[in-house]
């Protein structure tokens, strides 16, 4: 895979994973950072393994059984009451969902 986009053997370093691994909000010891590493480098292994096999004669396919979802008609329906909706709700004000902030 990595041949297909022109950098030849890609490899994961520390610090690769450890960008990752802010991205993602995870702490990670010195020994995790080692093992998902070596994890990342043999997914990408298999992946440029995979990019190997010769598809030509393969046709393209969106969705493995030739089957069609089927769709439902487009009604107007009643809503939910807010008072229903929000009752379940573990912190709620008359009209909405309470919930924590997750953007900062």
């Amino acid at each position: 895979m990595s041949d297909l986009l022109g950098f030849g053997a890609m490899r994961i370093n520390a610090d690769t994973v450890l960008r990752l691994a802010d991205l993602a909000r995870l702490s990670l010891s010195a020994d995790e950072v080692e093992r998902m590493r070596r994890d990342l480098e043999a997914m990408l292994d298999y992946v440029e393994k995979l990019s190997e096999i010769d598809t030509s004669d393969v046709a393209a396919t969106a969705h493995v059984l030739d089957i069609a979802t089927p769709f439902r008609a487009d009604r107007v329906a009643d809503l939910l009451p807010v008072a229903e909706a929000v009752r379940n709700a573990p912190q709620h004000d008359d009209s909405s969902i309470i919930v924590p902030k997750v953007i900062e």
